[in-house]
């Protein structure tokens, strides 16, 4: 039994009601570029796909954006930033905070077109302070059509990566689509899903027929797996990811790419191991070519305040997972610039 709420308007309507100002757009258009041409090999730059958990409360992710922009001035020669907006939250057992989109206000109900306006007007506030437009999620296919327009990075997290509808929807995506690797940790599964998602399809969303041409900058995220027991596996050493490289080499797939989720399965959710885990990459890109040119980038996990909280009572500190602070995050990003 399903209880009618809202009435969610179209994606047309919300975009002409909350539309992307022209003066942003060729901002946006250079930023597809930037990140477009690091996935394809035509950049050397490295991609950094950095900030919090989950973007649960304007001010402070537009101060941490706004952050993350002057540091872009310092680094952009070296690497490309991408701002972590992530307005879904995935929850393992359904319940709990489900993310701005969902739930604007993390103290009061969830309610869906508030939702809607309060992550465009982020995003394009977040454009405007920091000329960084972001990455998200695709955690629901059917919603990507209300935030598509702001983003220069989409993401499938590990436990939507098999499913058939996010592999579709993401054919039809004209910016770079990280698909990540399964909680099983099943390489063969991810390429298949980035096969999919390269691959031009028709289905039915949101009431239509769709055909789609394939999206060529579909490509691997790395986020470390579980056993049946729970125990985390990491995945971002070199043996790893060469087994990866390979995989690649014998599917014929476009664009081989690979970004390291450094917290997730990988760190444990130790999110000080982040660190350790990003210089270890950094050394194996520079020990082997073959591995450097498939190693395209970090997605880090990151906010003002290192760790978590419960309720939102300390300002920039992330209310889902644990995240590192502002000041590691800022030599990190310097440290990882100097070894490009």
């Amino acid at each position: 039994m399903f209880e009618k709420q809202i009435k969610i308007p179209e994606p047309e309507e919300i975009l002409a009601a909350k539309p992307l100002p022209d003066s942003l757009k060729p901002i946006k258009a250079e930023r597809d570029k930037l990140v477009s041409d690091v996935i394809s090999g035509k950049s050397d730059k490295l991609l950094m796909i950095v900030g919090p958990c989950s973007a649960h409360e304007q001010t402070p992710v537009l101060d941490y954006v706004e952050r993350l922009g002057k540091l872009n001035e310092r680094v952009k020669d070296k690497l490309v930033l991408v701002p972590r907006i992530y307005t879904n939250k995935p929850r393992t057992k359904g319940v709990g905070y489900k993310g701005m989109f969902s739930q604007p206000d993390p103290t009061k109900s969830e309610d869906i077109l508030k939702g809607i306006y309060a992550i465009r007007d982020l995003n394009i506030k977040s454009i405007e302070l920091s000329g960084l437009t972001a990455a998200d999620e695709m955690l629901y296919p059917a919603n990507i059509h209300y935030v598509e327009d702001l983003l220069s990075y989409i993401a499938v997290g590990a436990r939507s990566s098999e499913n058939q509808l996010h592999r579709l929807v993401a054919s039809g995506i004209d910016v770079p689509v990280g698909v990540k690797n399964p909680t099983s940790g099943s390489i063969l599964v991810l390429l298949n899903s980035i096969f999919a998602a390269q691959s031009g399809q028709i289905f039915k969303l949101n009431g239509w027929q769709v055909k789609t041409e394939g999206n060529p900058l579909a490509h691997a995220i790395l986020r470390g797996a579980s056993d049946g027991y729970g125990n985390d596996i990491p995945n971002f050493h070199y043996e790893t990811v060469m087994q990866v490289a390979e995989g690649y080499a014998k599917s014929g797939l476009e664009n081989p790419a690979i970004i390291i989720d450094a917290n997730h399965s990988n760190s444990g959710k130790k999110f000080k191991q982040q660190i350790r885990i990003c210089e270890e990459v950094m050394q194996n890109r520079i020990y082997d070519r073959d591995f450097k040119k498939i190693v395209k980038g970090f997605m880090i996990e990151s906010f003002i305040e290192e760790g978590n909280q419960a309720e939102d009572l300390v300002y920039g500190k992330s209310i889902t997972d644990p995240c590192l602070g502002w000041n590691d995050t800022e030599r990190l990003i310097l440290d990882i610039a100097g070894k490009v």
